[in-house]
């Protein structure tokens, strides 16, 4: 593995997210600290207020507009500084898909963004307006059942906006990946092929989906790379995940971190709403605030919530090399998949608490070497 290749790399990445950080906070400040944002929600106002819809709906109207503009306002950068990632990607000899395809991708998700947050904003702003002072439970209510239908949903609706699947072919190892997930107490739907070299040289695996869209997908990458036992290792791994419900437990820290990002904003804008102009806490053009306040929360608890996804993914590695008794595979595959992916082998401890929610490949192997196995998985 080239070191110093994936540390130039991955110093470049960061200083992209930096700057897309930078793009936001910036344009969501300047919304705020000016007329700017009262504006967009007049402009909104007046479109509504043309549009064929019945009285009752200009105000949900005036909203999804608001939210449009300043999602294409937001955008207008964003996509400038993705674009540069796409370039380093490029660069570093990790993407393969062409300008054109990239640009479609860009667009795609751009439209599933919308076709969410558009009616996500509309249902947050009749909560604000008909629950002023708790409407953050309602809303992270939603937030909670919203995370649990799209963990269900992703390998059977989103995953395929996106990626071309199809059966694997290879009976012997199809059967042993199924085998796997029976030892284990789980029961997959489908063993599939995910197409991603017509776009990257990375490669991995996942279980996706909840009960009965639970799906097994591997990657052509990693199947045109690894040994059929590091396939089964890196599958082991996922496989830990769904076993020991760390899928739940997720979906339970980002409800709790939702719900005390909701209840910051609703006392921030509170507070704020009279100096900045605003009709009240359900007036729209107070959105940046909101943002922003769960933006400041979440950049603060991003060094815990990175150390609590290392310990839940050394977890999943012991995990995994217990069902499939097998440490020197999944050594070798953390190591073939940290060549493939450009991973950077060894961080920095500042980079490791704020980009990192996985442990370090180094760790990753050194752990699998030294691993005692259990009498049976815990």
């Amino acid at each position: 593995m080239n070191e110093d290749k994936a540390a130039r790399y991955h110093q470049r990445k960061r200083r992209a997210a930096a700057a897309g950080v930078a793009w936001s906070a910036t344009l969501l400040l300047a919304l705020v600290l000016t007329p700017a944002s009262v504006a967009l929600r007049g402009l909104a106002e007046r479109v509504a207020a043309g549009l064929p819809v019945p009285p009752w709906a200009v105000p949900s109207a005036t909203v999804a507009l608001y939210v449009a503009l300043l999602g294409l306002l937001h955008e207008t950068g964003a996509l400038a500084i993705a674009g540069y990632g796409w370039l380093l990607d490029r660069r570093y000899d990790l993407a393969l898909d062409r300008p054109g395809g990239w640009l479609l991708d860009q667009l795609k998700g751009l439209a599933v963004g919308a076709a969410i947050a558009l009616p996500a904003f509309c249902g947050l702003y009749l909560a604000i307006e008909r629950w002023p002072r708790t409407w953050w439970l309602p809303a992270a209510a939603a937030f909670a059942l919203f995370v649990t239908v799209a963990a269900r949903l992703t390998p059977v609706v989103l995953l395929p906006l996106f990626f071309h699947f199809f059966p694997l072919e290879r009976q012997d190892l199809r059967q042993r990946l199924i085998d796997l997930c029976r030892r284990a107490g789980i029961e997959a739907i489908d063993t599939c092929v995910w197409q991603v070299s017509d776009r990257t040289r990375r490669a991995n695996a996942a279980l996706a989906g909840l009960g009965r869209t639970r799906r097994i997908l591997i990657s052509d990458t990693l199947l045109a790379n690894a040994r059929d036992e590091e396939v089964e290792a890196v599958l082991a791994h996922e496989i830990a995940h769904h076993v020991r419900a760390n899928i739940w437990r997720g979906i339970a820290l980002e409800t709790a971190v939702a719900l005390a990002g909701f209840y910051l904003a609703s006392v921030v804008l509170e507070a704020v709403w009279r100096p900045l102009g605003l009709r009240g806490v359900a007036d729209v053009a107070g959105l940046p605030v909101l943002l922003l306040a769960a933006g400041v929360l979440s950049a603060l608890l991003l060094p815990l919530a990175n150390a609590y996804s290392r310990h839940v993914e050394r977890s999943a590695d012991r995990w995994a090399i217990n069902l499939t008794r097998n440490p020197e595979a999944f050594a070798s595959a953390m190591q073939r998949l940290g060549v493939l992916n450009l991973a950077e082998v060894e961080p920095s401890r500042l980079a490791l608490w704020l980009f990192h929610s996985h442990p370090p490949v180094a760790s990753r192997i050194a752990a699998a070497r030294a691993a005692h196995l259990d009498p049976r998985p815990d």
